[in-house]
């Protein structure tokens, strides 16, 4: 059984404040695109994971979707699997793709064994592997708020627009992102501010962690001053980088990012 799971951007992130488990508070938009992974499982005499594409960092057992398994064989009668995985989303780009992974690793593994979860059970599983997981269980665009992992829905449908997405040779590290952030309240909610016109959006959205990487990565900062030239009504970092995405009214020529850059058109 194939999936194809995708990517999301972020729309703005504002870090609220820090909580007494060590994590954050955050409100942000979430937005699925089309980038996507290829995630295969069949059945197996044992379990393994295997990998192509883009070069997946770390131990087998890391692997959140390796995790999942393990995590539904707790509750459930399910047998050893072979999981293949084809890696096409960058890697520590703030597009979600191990989170994507894992819930479409559950979404698949419910529906090939008839395990009968419902939307906010696999939501529960996907949690407890990733904050921004739950999200890809439904996969569609949302308010995000708490640790990131409680949604509300809305409308919000961009797909008269060209989005565009940039990954300059940069690796940003969730702890990386997080140094030197200041939480604070906010004043005007994401959840309202989204409804404003999205040529407007540059003026009152903004994402929280654009302040320290760019600091730290003038190459990043460089591809979003870029896409601006090249027209974009709105352009950001997802998440926590090093990813960078413009939204268009039209197809960009973004060939002079091209040549030190990936560069993904019509996400």
């Amino acid at each position: 059984m194939i999936l194809f799971p995708n990517a999301k951007i972020n729309i703005g992130l504002n870090i609220t404040e820090r909580r007494a488990d060590g994590y954050h508070n955050l409100e942000t938009i979430f937005y699925p695109i089309k980038i996507n992974d290829v995630l295969e499982v069949i059945e197996a005499d044992s379990l393994s994971f295997t990998s192509s594409g883009l070069d997946i960092p770390g131990r087998m057992e890391d692997n959140l979707c390796v995790k999942g398994y393990h995590l539904l064989k707790k509750d459930f009668n399910i047998p050893p699997v072979s999981i293949h995985l084809h890696k096409h989303i960058p890697i520590g780009a703030g597009l979600g793709g191990g989170s994507s992974d894992a819930a479409f690793f559950i979404k698949l593994m419910n529906g090939k064994f008839n395990l009968g979860l419902n939307i906010e059970q696999q939501q529960d599983y996907a949690r407890t592997l990733g904050a921004d997981c739950a999200f890809f269980i439904e996969n569609k665009p949302v308010f995000a708020f708490d640790r990131g992992d409680e949604f509300e829905p809305i409308k919000l449908d961009l797909s008269a627009y060209h989005i565009a997405l940039v990954m300059p040779p940069v690796h940003v590290s969730t702890s990386e992102a997080f140094r030197g952030i200041q939480p604070a309240p906010v004043k005007d909610s994401l959840y309202d501010l989204i409804y404003e016109p999205v040529r407007e959006w540059k003026k009152y959205i903004k994402n929280d962690f654009e302040a320290n990487i760019f600091k730290n990565h003038i190459e990043i900062r460089w591809v979003k001053a870029a896409l601006y030239e090249a027209g974009a009504l709105y352009a950001a970092m997802s998440g926590s980088g090093a990813s960078v995405f413009g939204i268009f009214e039209t197809k960009p020529d973004l060939s002079a990012l091209e040549t030190d850059n990936q560069v993904f058109y019509g996400v």
